[in-house]
Parts: structure tokens; C-alpha cells; sequence
């Protein structure tokens, strides 16, 4: 699955992703094969968003690291230590997390934003972090 918001300088990138969806539907809906021009224009959209990120200015940079799909540290965290027969995501804190990998005890500090209201609500109470099964 790809990105479903675009900022406005990735407009011909969200064109051209959205031309190769529509090929992609009628290729499952009719007996036609375009797989060859759905390739092309995947490569196609491959290169032009090397182009278009190689000439990035400042504020386009800013735009990017602000953007609303980007993964968070909470993102990453889960990723990893999930990974690693460590707490599930439910279990991994948004200030500070406490896990423990292969018997060695970790603490990640870390700050991100609420991506919802409720998740900024949930993180301005002071809870303590509970501490490490043994």
C-alpha cells in the first residue's frame, strides 16, 4: 500500500501513482494483460520521485519531516522490540519505555507527537512507568 496524502509538490507523483492504480483495477477486471505499461509507469514514478526528492528545498524538507504518514519513534520502537520477543505494542509506553531484549535491560527515551486527540490526552497524564517483570 502506498501513500495516501500527498503534499503539494508530489502532485505528478500522486498522478502517476493514481494512473497506475486505475491500470492495475482494470487488469484484475478484464482478461487484458497491461502488466508491461503498468511496469513502465511504475518506473516511471520510481524516477520521477528521485527527481523531484534530489531537488528538495528547505521548506519541502520541513514539510516532509512534518508529515502526517511519516513514522514515529512509537513506530520504530514497536518494530523492533516487538521483533525481538519483547512487549507487545499495547505494552510499549510513549514517554519512556522500560523492555528487556535477550535478558538485557533497555530504557528508550523519547519524544513524539500526538498524532490523534485521544493520544494526546492519554500521554499528558504523569503515569509512572511500571516496572520490569523479572
Amino acid at each position: 500500500m502506498g501513500k495516501k496524502t500527498f503534499l503539494d509538490f508530489e502532485s505528478p507523483i500522486a498522478e502517476l501513482e493514481a494512473k497506475i492504480e486505475e491500470l492495475r483495477y482494470v487488469q484484475t477486471e478484464s482478461a487484458v494483460d497491461i502488466s508491461d505499461e503498468i511496469d513502465q509507469l511504475s518506473k516511471k514514478s520510481q524516477q520521477l520521485t528521485k527527481d523531484i526528492y534530489s531537488e528538495l528545498t528547505p521548506w519541502q524538507i520541513t514539510k516532509i519531516a512534518r508529515h502526517s504518514e511519516r513514522p514515529m519513534t512509537l513506530d520504530y520502537i514497536r518494530e523492533v522490540f516487538t521483533g525481538l520477543g519483547g512487549p507487545t505494542a499495547a505494552d510499549v509506553r510513549d514517554r519512556v519505555t522500560a523492555l528487556r531484549a535477550a535478558g538485557v535491560p533497555i530504557a528508550i527515551v523519547h519524544t513524539s507527537r500526538a498524532s490523534t486527540s485521544s493520544t494526546l490526552l492519554s500521554r499528558s497524564s504523569l503515569s509512572p512507568v511500571s516496572p520490569l517483570p523479572k
